[in-house]
């Protein structure tokens, strides 16, 4: 899942990204509603945690921005203010679903995987292809009666290549979908984490390498 916090308390949107990561989520952060419309003009995210009091931009007028370009980003907003009238206002500009502050990062994290699950489309419980099965909701994937323990980023990656249903994933897709903006493009880390996912997974060999272009499997 890719997730857009938009924070201007540094140090909270920093924690927030980092607890996400730590949920397997590739994020990225905007500490202005400026750098958040920015970034969603490049990057198709999946859930945007947008807080409503932002400098340059304020937050209300990112939501509209939002609407009006048709993003099919899930908002969850954040702000200080919790009553039922601010609520209203906040989902009436656009946001879908609302969480005042302070919260519980858990609960933060739930609705966040809620709001993941509405913008994707409509998936199979269990994705199975080529003798693997994977269950994203139980992070578990098996080959055969073999059930095959794998990293967060492993993990992520062999998802991708399920679901593009036998299509070729190209490198730049994988490392947006599985790390975030900072990485760096031109890594290995890609190539790396292909090589110990097709040890884990075994013999035959299932993924393939499309030369220039990315994997299929």
């Amino acid at each position: 899942m890719r997730v857009l916090v938009v924070e201007d308390e540094r140090v909270l949107a920093d924690a927030i990204a980092t607890g996400l990561r730590r949920e397997a989520m590739a994020v990225d952060v905007a500490y202005d509603g400026a750098a958040a419309l920015e970034k969603t003009g490049y990057i198709d995210y999946d859930v945007i945690v947008l807080d409503r009091d932002l400098p340059k931009v304020h937050g209300d007028q990112v939501a509209r921005e939002l609407v009006t370009q048709r993003s099919g980003s899930r908002i969850i907003m954040l702000t200080a203010a919790g009553d039922v009238d601010d609520k209203v206002e906040g989902l009436e500009l656009g946001a879908d679903d609302y969480l005042a502050k302070p919260f519980a990062f858990l609960e933060l994290v739930a609705r966040v995987r809620a709001l993941g699950r509405r913008s994707a489309p409509p998936l199979p419980p269990v994705l199975e292809r080529a003798g693997i099965r994977l269950d994203p909701g139980k992070r578990l994937v098996a080959r055969g009666d073999r059930e095959i323990a794998l990293t967060k980023k492993e993990f992520a990656v062999l998802e991708e290549l399920m679901r593009a249903e036998g299509a070729v994933v190209s490198q730049e897709d994988l490392l947006d979908k599985a790390w975030d903006e900072h990485i760096d493009p031109f890594t290995n880390v890609v190539r790396v984490t292909m090589m110990t996912l097709r040890k884990k997974l075994g013999e035959p060999q299932v993924i393939e390498t499309v030369p220039g272009v990315g994997y299929r499997l």
